[in-house]
C-alpha cells in the first residue's frame, strides 16, 4: 500500500472517530492536570492522594500535597519513537499504528482547543513542530511520521529523557508512542510533566513460531544475521520480552505513568478510550 493511501486511510478513520456526533464515540478531554505548581500544604481528608509530595511527607513525617494553579488550556506533546523496530508488522506496520495514534490524540487536542506539538525521536531528535491548534498541523505531522525512514536507527532512551526535560518548559501532557524495547528511565520527566506511554507491539514479535534456520535483517542496524529459530532459542527470546515488560511496567507504576499496550491488530481508538475512561 502506498504512503498516500495509508495517509488518507489514517486521517479519515481518526477524524471520523474523534469528530463523530454519535454519543459516546469521542475521547474524553485529556485528564491532565494542566496546572502550575504554587505551594505545599498539609493533606486534608478527601484530597487527591496523587498530589502527595512523598519527599516532603517523609521529611515532615506527615502528609503534604502540592497545590496547583489551573491553566486555561493544556499543552500536549506527542512523541513518536521511530527506531528500526517499528518497521515491522504482521497485520500493519507498527509505524502506521503510531501514525494513527498520533492522529487520534492530535485531533482530540484540536477539538478541545488545546495546543499540541509533535516530536519524532530515534537516536536523537529527528523532527519537532511548534505548538498549534490548527487541524492542518495534524495532516502535516502524520505525513512526517509516515515518510520517516526508521531503518538503521535505534532509540536512545537516555538522550530522549534528557531532551524532553530540557525542551519542554511548560508543564505538559507528554504522550510517548513506541514499542519500548530496552532500558528506559522517565522518573525525572514524570516529576515535571504528566507522562502517558502507548506501547505499540505486534503479537508475532512477542510470540514468534519456530522457523528453523533463516536470514533476518536487524532493522536497527540493517545488518543480516543467520539464526536458528528453534523452540529453545525462542523460549529464551520470549523470556527476554517478558523480563523487559516486567521492568517497564514496574517503572511506569512507580513513577505514576499511565500506559497501555496496543497490538497492530487492535483498534487504537478503543484501547486509548479505555485508558482514559479507566476501564
Amino acid at each position: 500500500m502506498s504512503k498516500d493511501i495509508r495517509f488518507k486511510k489514517i486521517i479519515i478513520k481518526a477524524k471520523r472517530k474523534i469528530f463523530s456526533e454519535i454519543a459516546g464515540n469521542n475521547l474524553s478531554h485529556f485528564e491532565g492536570e494542566g496546572f502550575d505548581f504554587v505551594e505545599l500544604r498539609e493533606y486534608h481528608f478527601g484530597d487527591d492522594v496523587r498530589k502527595i509530595d512523598w519527599k516532603v511527607t517523609a521529611k515532615k513525617q506527615k502528609p503534604y500535597i502540592k497545590i496547583f494553579r489551573e491553566e486555561k488550556e493544556l499543552n500536549v506533546v506527542i512523541v513518536s519513537l521511530l527506531g528500526g523496530s517499528v518497521y515491522f508488522g504482521s497485520k500493519r506496520f507498527k509505524q502506521d499504528v503510531i501514525a494513527e495514534l498520533f492522529a487520534l490524540l492530535s485531533f482530540s487536542a484540536v477539538k478541545n482547543q488545546d495546543n499540541f506539538s509533535s516530536v519524532i525521536f530515534a537516536e536523537s531528535i529527528e523532527h519537532y513542530s511548534k505548538p498549534t491548534k490548527k487541524i492542518f498541523g495534524v495532516y502535516k505531522e502524520v505525513e512526517e511520521i509516515l515518510k520517516f525512514d526508521p531503518l538503521g536507527k535505534d532509540i536512545n532512551y537516555k538522550e530522549l529523557a534528557l531532551y524532553l526535560r530540557n525542551r519542554i518548559k511548560r508543564r505538559s501532557i507528554v504522550f510517548l508512542l513506541g514499542d519500548f524495547i530496552g532500558d528506559i528511565d522517565l522518573s525525572m520527566l514524570s516529576k515535571k510533566h504528566e507522562v502517558i506511554s502507548l506501547i505499540v507491539r505486534d503479537k508475532l514479535e512477542e510470540n514468534p513460531p519456530p522457523m528453523g534456520y533463516i536470514n533476518l535483517m536487524d532493522p536497527s542496524s540493517k545488518k543480516f544475521v543467520q539464526m536458528d529459530l528453534d523452540e529453545k532459542s525462542l523460549k529464551k527470546y520470549r523470556k527476554m520480552i517478558i523480563e523487559n515488560d516486567d521492568r517497564l511496567y514496574r517503572h511506569f507504576i512507580k513513577n505514576r505513568i499511565r500506559f497501555t499496550k496496543i497490538y497492530t491488530d487492535d483498534d487504537p481508538f478503543v484501547k486509548i478510550s479505555k485508558l482514559f475512561s479507566g476501564v
